[in-house]
Formats: structure tokens, sequence, C-alpha cells
């Protein structure tokens, strides 16, 4: 298992295979994670402990699901979504085979790869 330091807490990659990629995503109270979408990547994410409040992108809008523990919501290719902890929270995130393909749009944390346009 490899641990990676984030900035808004950390990931666990708990498998990284050729059919897929599992990590466990620890979010601190009150982070978020990008406003992004993936060309190809295919992902679900499942809360194990405190409540998400997921945004994903339907029609020309962002809505925001609000999931605690228990529920999980897919999140196809190409959709513009975004992760905020509401409670500190314990996600357990599995997608398509590793790939580096996130386009950010929005980065709170300034990271490099995030669009300006």
């Amino acid at each position: 298992m490899q641990r990676v330091e984030k900035p808004w807490g950390y990931e666990i990659i708990f498998a990284d295979t050729e059919f897929y990629v599992g990590k466990i995503l620890h979010i601190e109270k009150d982070e978020q994670l990008s406003l992004q979408y993936h060309e190809v990547k295919d992902e679900t994410v499942y809360v194990a402990t405190g409540v998400l409040e997921l945004e994903l992108q339907e029609g020309e809008e962002l809505v925001a699901h609000a999931l605690g523990p228990g529920e999980a919501r897919r999140i196809v290719p190409g959709t513009t979504h975004r992760m905020r902890a509401l409670e500190t929270c314990d996600v357990f995130e599995v997608s398509t085979p590793h790939l580096d393909d996130v386009v950010r749009l929005e980065d709170r944390y300034g990271r490099e790869g995030t669009s300006t346009a």
C-alpha cells in the first residue's frame, strides 16, 4: 500500500492492477478536491465514514449530492465533479486502470495543471 499526502488529507492506494485502481481518500472536514473531469477514467466512490458532498455535472449545472456512510455514486468519464468533506470522511474510490487524465478546472490549492480558461 502506498500513502500519498494531499493538501486536503491523504490517499492510500491499496490496489493498482491492469483492471482497476483502488484508493482510500481521507478528506478532512471542509476540505475539497479540485473541480475536475476525466476524459477516459471511470470512477465509483463509496463513503465509509463521514459525510461527503459530491458535486456532479447534470446538464449545464453542478448539482450537490450529500452522501453518508454506505452510499455510493458512479462518476462516468467526461462528467465534471468535485468532492468536499462536510465531516471528515473516508471514501473508497475504485476506477479504471491508472490513467493520469485529470483536467482540473478549479483548485483552491493552486496545484499545477489547473486550467485558467
